[in-house]
C-alpha cells in the first residue's frame, strides 16, 4: 500500500513540475497581439457610417472594438513587463519601481493610440 502511494506521489510530482515556456513565446505573443490590433483597426477604418443605420451591421465593428481593445491592452501589459524585466537588474525602491511601471504602461498606451 505504501509502495503505491509513493509511486502516486512521484507521478504527481513529475506531472505538476513547472515547465519553462519557449524562449520565443513573448515575441510570438507580441506579434499575434499586434496583428489582431492592426486587423481591428483596418476593420474599423473600412467602416462605412451610412451602413451603421441598420443594427444588423453592428456586429463586426463591435467585435473589432472589443478584440482590438483587448489585444492592445495585452500588448501594453506585455511590453511594460518586458521593459520592467530589463530594468530589474538595477535595485530600486518599491515606489520607484511602481512609478516606472505606470510610466511604461502609459508610454506604451500612447504609442498604440498614435
Amino acid at each position: 500500500m505504501t509502495e503505491a502511494a509513493g509511486d502516486f506521489e512521484a507521478l504527481l510530482r513529475r506531472a505538476l513540475a513547472p515547465v519553462e515556456p519557449p524562449a520565443d513565446l513573448a515575441d510570438r505573443l507580441e506579434t499575434t497581439l499586434l496583428g489582431i490590433t492592426e486587423m481591428a483597426a483596418d476593420e474599423l477604418d473600412s467602416l462605412e457610417l451610412s451602413a451603421m443605420r441598420d443594427p444588423r451591421n453592428w456586429a463586426r465593428p463591435a467585435a473589432a472594438i472589443v478584440l482590438g481593445g483587448t489585444a492592445a491592452a495585452g500588448l501594453v501589459v506585455l511590453r511594460a513587463r518586458h521593459r520592467a524585466a530589463r530594468q530589474r537588474s538595477r535595485p530600486a525602491a518599491l515606489t520607484d519601481a511602481a512609478e516606472r511601471a505606470l510610466r511604461e504602461v502609459f508610454t506604451e498606451a500612447r504609442r498604440l493610440v498614435r
